[in-house]
């Protein structure tokens, strides 16, 4: 009985670091309609030679009924966005939760499943903060399939390369966040992104 109780001690110590449940908020799952314009669900475009085309698809999916699907050329020189959120030309681009209904200082990071190629290329992921200064992370396509980027908030860094006129630049991550957009960088062919998530801080 005695070797039973400590080999159960055992378990429960190596067990119980890797079972606690992580807490999330989800912001986007890519449900319904996906389309762009003014009235849109995504604000997408591109520019200096890139091309972008932002779907639905239910072939590949990490959950739900599917994912949301960006066919892309990203030219040297050229720029690509596909952006949700809020203050956004696409009025229908909305999260699942309102920025100001979040309680930012309740979680540490961002996080998404992306569906790679296994190409190595690179897509940033960019934040707009309360005083419209943009935000970068840059995220490597390492492996074809799902993957979870976790994002920390400590470890985005300012936009370097363009902020837009509005940009109050104090360097500081001032919440909340009002939108985020991913962007392939130098590189072409598909990928697919779902469960856009914000992670609890322990």
């Amino acid at each position: 009985m005695k070797s039973l109780y400590l080999a159960a001690i055992i378990l429960l110590s190596v067990c119980s670091p890797a079972c606690a449940q992580e807490k999330t908020l989800l912001l986007d799952d890519y449900e319904g309609p996906i389309n762009g314009g003014p009235v849109g669900t995504v604000d997408f475009g591109a520019g200096n030679g890139s091309t972008v085309e932002v779907t639905a698809d239910t072939e590949i999916k990490k959950s739900g009924s599917q994912s949301l699907k960006i066919d892309y050329i990203a030219m040297p020189g050229g720029y690509i966005w596909v952006s949700k959120g809020y203050g956004l030309p696409a009025l229908n681009s909305s999260w699942l939760v309102k920025p100001e209904d979040i309680n930012w200082q309740k979680y540490k990071a961002f996080s998404f499943y992306m569906y790679g190629m296994g190409s190595g290329a690179t897509i940033a992921f960019d934040i707009r903060d309360a005083n419209d200064e943009v935000w970068r992370y840059l995220v490597k396509d390492r492996a074809k399939g799902w993957m979870r980027a976790v994002l920390p908030f400590a470890e985005f860094n300012q936009r370097d390369d363009w902020q837009p006129s509005t940009a109050v630049k104090n360097n500081i991550l001032d919440f909340p966040i009002s939108s985020y957009q991913y962007e392939p960088r130098e590189s072409q062919g598909a990928l697919h992104f779902d469960r856009v998530e914000l992670i609890e801080k322990e």
